[in-house]
């Protein structure tokens, strides 16, 4: 699969000629980096529509099961040094919790989500405003539809992006052009992994972890190129959203249901932190799901501190 186009920006795979260093790279000791990210609480979380093959609207919700989960989740990030902020949540949209498709940062520059359902469209604008009330570079909202961090996932200095289900691939050269990194397009073709994070997970800047059968075999080829020491991922572990995790560099938060991908990153020198959030399964969301990534967030904030 070809890269999207970009604007100005250089179009052959970088990844073709380091092959080797990414194989040395793979077994360095891993390093946690301070990250900043943005939650939003599950106040009004529950599942009264089917948007995806996970959501059962006839199963009831545990709020405060779920309400519990989700700040240990955030409890563990700040236990690990990490920066959470929150944003309101929203009665009447039960999905805003999963924020991360709600945008993508990239070094403090912010693209908002353009919803495919017409249930989650709303989310977008509350997000969008919290980008330009928080001092975020250029927030711009997409005129294709585009789910945020669901189908945009940042490796290194570049995007993979994925298409199939949700995103629009004419967003690819959208978000490219204005984040102003290349953008390789990824197809998904199993309707149960409906984002890009359902199926693949960002481990450092040089690795990732991915389930081979959520893509289509041009795509498989390509993240075989690029990345020939992922962690491959077994169906046991993405039947809980495993690959739905969130890492610093050396620590992986990831549902604690998923043992056997614990084991495989362990192997490679990452410090696996399980947590139970099972409870947003009801609605096929996780943990990368409730965590917007706000790259370059911190720097911007001391910039103005300073200034």
């Amino acid at each position: 699969m070809e890269m999207a186009p970009t604007a100005g920006i250089e179009s052959e795979n970088p990844y073709e000629e380091t092959a080797e260093v990414r194989r040395d790279t793979a077994r360095m000791p891993r390093r946690a980096h301070s990250r900043s990210y943005l939650m939003c609480p599950p106040t009004y979380f529950d599942v009264v529509y089917a948007i995806n093959d996970w959501m059962r609207p006839e199963e009831p919700v545990d709020r405060d099961r779920a309400m519990s989960q989700w700040s240990a989740l955030a409890d563990t990030y700040r236990r690990l040094g990490h920066e959470v902020l929150t944003i309101d949540p929203v009665e009447g949209l039960p999905d805003m919790v999963f924020v991360t498709d709600s945008g993508l940062v990239v070094d403090g520059v912010a693209l908002g989500a353009r919803y495919r359902s017409a249930e989650r469209r709303a989310e977008a604008e509350y997000v969008f405003r919290w980008f330009q009330a928080n001092g975020l570079i250029r927030p711009t909202l997409p005129r294709y539809v585009n789910e945020g961090e669901g189908d945009f996932l940042v490796v290194g200095d570049v995007i993979l992006a994925a298409t199939g289900f949700r995103s629009d691939p004419r967003s690819h050269a959208e978000a490219s052009a204005h984040l102003g990194r290349p953008v390789f397009t990824l197809n998904l073709v199993n309707p149960r992994y409906y984002h890009l994070n359902t199926a693949l997970g960002v481990l450092d800047d040089a690795t990732i972890a991915y389930l081979p059968a959520a893509f289509s075999p041009d795509s498989r080829a390509l993240l075989g190129r690029m990345f020939p020491d992922a962690v491959i991922a077994a169906e046991t572990d993405t039947d809980w959203l495993g690959l739905n995790l969130v890492s610093d560099g050396a620590n992986v938060v990831l549902p604690v249901q998923a043992s056997r991908l614990a084991e495989q990153l362990s192997e490679r020198g990452y410090e696996p932190v399980p947590v139970d959030y099972s409870e947003f399964l009801k609605s096929g969301g996780g943990i990368k799901c409730s965590t917007l990534e706000l790259r370059g967030f911190r720097g911007l904030r001391d910039a103005e501190d300073q200034g």
